[in-house]
C-alpha cells in the first residue's frame, strides 16, 4: 500500500505553488519600468581623424544615444562603415556648451576616461545614471582643461606590461560596453554569427557633416522660397535634390578614406 504524504506537506506545496503562479501573473501583468539610463560618447581634441569613424561605429554597437562632436562640425567617416547613419549626431563649437547642454538637458554627468587619482576602475561599474563619457587625445591623455570640466572618472585596468595605454577607439569600446551592461540596454537580434542590422535611416545631410535642425530647417525654407520665386525656367526642367531634400532619394553610402 503507498504511503499517504502527510496532509501538511502537501499544504505547504500547493501554497508554495499558489505564489509560484500568482507572482508570475503579477510579473506579466505589471507595466514596463522606467527607461535605462542613457549613454553619450563627448569626441574632442582626437588627433587621429580616422579614429572619429571608428568610435563612432563603436557607440552604434553600444547603443550610445548621442555623439557629441565638439570644435570642428566635419568629421572623416573612414572606418565607420555605415554606423554613422544609425547614430544620432550634435556639434557644439566649445566643450563648455557641450557639458550645458549634457546638465541641462539630458542630466548626466561628465565623466572622463582618464586614470587619476579619484578614477574608479570601470569593470567595477560606479555608474549612477546617466552618463557622457569625454575620452582623451591618443598621445597625451585628457587635457587640464577637460579634467576641470569633468565630474568623475573611470579607468580601465590593465594586466600586462607591454603597453602604456590603449587606443581611443579600443577603450571607448570598453567603456561603453561595460555601461550597457550595467544599464540593462536590450541586446540587438542575430542570425548567425552577425547582429541585424535595422533600416537605415533617411539621410539629412551630407557624410561627414553635423548639421544643427536649424540650419536644415533654413536652407529648406530658403529652397522653397527660391521654387516659389520661379526659380526654374522651365516646366520640363528636371529638378535638382540634395541630401537635405525630404523628398530627396536615399543614395547608398559610400566610404571615406
Amino acid at each position: 500500500v503507498a504511503r499517504r504524504r502527510p496532509r501538511h506537506r502537501l499544504r505547504r506545496r500547493w501554497l508554495r505553488r499558489g505564489r509560484a503562479m500568482a507572482s508570475e501573473s503579477e510579473g506579466a501583468a505589471a507595466p514596463r519600468g522606467p527607461p535605462p539610463p542613457p549613454c553619450y560618447l563627448v569626441v574632442h581634441n582626437v588627433a587621429k581623424k580616422h579614429n572619429i569613424g571608428t568610435l563612432l561605429r563603436s557607440a552604434c554597437a553600444f547603443g550610445v544615444a548621442e555623439v557629441i562632436l565638439v570644435g570642428s562640425n566635419t568629421f572623416n567617416t573612414f572606418g565607420a562603415h555605415g554606423s554613422d547613419g544609425y547614430v544620432a549626431l550634435r556639434h557644439f563649437p566649445t566643450l563648455e556648451e557641450a557639458k550645458r547642454y549634457l546638465q541641462e538637458q539630458r542630466g548626466c554627468a561628465l565623466v572622463g576616461v582618464e586614470i587619476t587619482p579619484t578614477a574608479k576602475p570601470v569593470h567595477r561599474k560606479p555608474f549612477r545614471g546617466p552618463a557622457a563619457f569625454l575620452m582623451g587625445n591618443e598621445g597625451t591623455g585628457l587635457s587640464a582643461r577637460q579634467i576641470a570640466l569633468c565630474d568623475e572618472f573611470v579607468y580601465i585596468a590593465q594586466y600586462g606590461r607591454g603597453t602604456a595605454s590603449l587606443n581611443v577607439t579600443v577603450a571607448a569600446s570598453v567603456v561603453l560596453h561595460e555601461f550597457a551592461v550595467w544599464a540593462g540596454y536590450q541586446e540587438s537580434p542575430r542570425e548567425g554569427a552577425k547582429y541585424l542590422l535595422a533600416e537605415r535611416p533617411v539621410r539629412r545631410h551630407a557624410r561627414g557633416v553635423v548639421c544643427a535642425e536649424e540650419d536644415v530647417a533654413r536652407k529648406r525654407a530658403e529652397r522653397q522660397r527660391a521654387r516659389d520665386r520661379g526659380s526654374a525656367s522651365s516646366d520640363e526642367e528636371q529638378p535638382v535634390f540634395s541630401l537635405e531634400d525630404d523628398d530627396a532619394p536615399v543614395l547608398p553610402a559610400t566610404h571615406s578614406t
